[in-house]
């Protein structure tokens, strides 16, 4: 049946249509994004390892940056800020302050940094005039947590005495107190060294003997073969009074490698070969981490190793800062991350916060032996009034940081 409209709701309709037809309505105005820009500023590294393993990417450490960007960005499109990363390797003999300065002109005022200690004091003073902050991501030195912190530099690699005491609480959890320590002849092997020693007389672990290594250079994989370290190692190792491990500092890569299974007697080997601690490993799952390993693999195409990770981890400590402060600020980034609401989700089993009074990020220490997570230290029974990850390292009372 056809029913036919009342003439009048003819008219209205009719009306109607023409008023919508002729009607614009305006969207509003997109508000620009918050661009955030961070600077990574980097220095080559030396591809001779012992094993063809470990030579490192063309994109090591920054890498690492370049998935925490991804990640921020993620965000960002929720919260209307956009990530930037520009990348910059120093030349040899290259001056950081002076990069550090570009960045600043380039209106860059966010740097992760893979430099040496003197390197990254150079580079945080001239920081000071720029008002840039820094982001220690890969030199363990515990000097710049100390006697010479700098208030615009955090902290996301480990020092030498936290990755140190983190091997230390195992041994001694395993009832391993006895240590024959063997060091290379290069200052940072010397330095390594002193944390072992920092961190057995810390953790009632005694060193029994001590060896030095002496590096006379030449090809570590043509001039090593099997044969003739089968024949090194024994001699290096023997004539050793009665002890539970071999502890290796070797940060140079020269001969740790080496000593699982030819040493004289028959010992494991921790520090810079066989059981190493670390702030990050490849076969590292737990706590969701296998979801970081995949896209980092996905993206490029290789394992995840600490000096990436802990890229991103200052990356994400950024990108944290500025979401919850909506600003791309330098100085109230800061002011955030030093504040009691900060921590950072890093697949670690806890969240990561700050010591505030030296700007090193708290974080536990992967015990890795190539394979597999051996254990992960802070180990359990090593108990702390305020934290049990400060175990690990420098603790407050201990510390001769004064920020400037």
């Amino acid at each position: 049946m056809l029913f036919a409209m009342h003439p009048r709701a003819h008219i209205l309709a009719v009306a109607f249509s023409t008023c919508i037809a002729g009607t614009s309505f305006a969207q509003p105005a997109q508000t620009p994004a918050i661009s955030i820009a961070v600077g990574v500023l980097r220095v080559a590294h030396s591809r001779e390892t012992i094993s063809i393993l470990d030579i490192p990417a063309g994109d090591d450490f920054v890498a690492g940056a370049e998935l925490g960007r991804s990640d921020n960005n993620t965000t960002g499109k929720f919260t209307n800020q956009e990530f930037t990363l520009k990348d910059r390797k120093l030349a040899e003999g290259e001056d950081a302050a002076e990069a550090v300065r570009a960045f600043a002109a380039d209106d860059i005022h966010l740097i992760i940094a893979d430099l040496t200690a003197a390197q990254l004091l150079a580079a945080a003073d001239a920081g000071k005039q720029t008002s840039t902050i820094l982001f220690n991501a890969s030199a363990p030195d515990d000097r710049l947590r100390e006697e010479d912190c700098r208030a615009n530099v955090f902290h996301t690699a480990p020092t030498r005495s936290m990755l140190a005491d983190g091997l230390a609480e195992y041994l001694v959890w395993k009832q391993w107190r006895r240590w024959f320590l063997v060091f290379g002849s290069h200052p940072e092997d010397t330095l390594y060294a002193d944390a072992i020693r920092r961190s057995a007389k810390k953790f009632g672990a005694k060193i029994v003997a001590e060896r030095l290594y002496q590096d006379t250079g030449g090809g570590r994989r043509s001039d090593s073969g099997s044969v003739q370290t089968q024949r090194q190692m024994p001699v290096l190792t023997q004539n050793v009074p009665a002890y539970d491990v071999l502890v290796a500092a070797d940060e140079n890569d020269v001969f740790a490698g080496y000593l699982p299974y030819r040493t004289w007697d028959a010992r494991p080997v921790a520090g810079s070969g066989g059981l190493k601690p670390t702030s990050w490993d490849a076969t590292h799952e737990q706590w969701g981490a296998a979801q970081l390993q995949n896209r980092f693999y996905r993206l490029f195409k290789r394992t995840m190793n600490a000096r990436d990770n802990q890229a991103w981890m200052a990356m994400r400590m950024i990108g944290e800062a500025a979401t919850r402060t909506q600003s791309n600020d330098s100085a109230k980034l800061r002011e955030f991350l030093v504040g009691p609401d900060f921590s950072l989700a890093a697949f670690k089993g806890q969240r990561l916060t700050l010591r505030s009074w030296n700007l090193q990020v708290r974080q536990p220490i992967l015990l890795g032996d190539g394979r597999t997570i051996v254990s992960v230290s802070p180990q359990e029974g090593f108990l702390h009034q305020t934290s049990e990850l400060d175990t690990l390292g420098y603790d407050k009372p201990e510390t001769k940081c004064v920020l400037r």
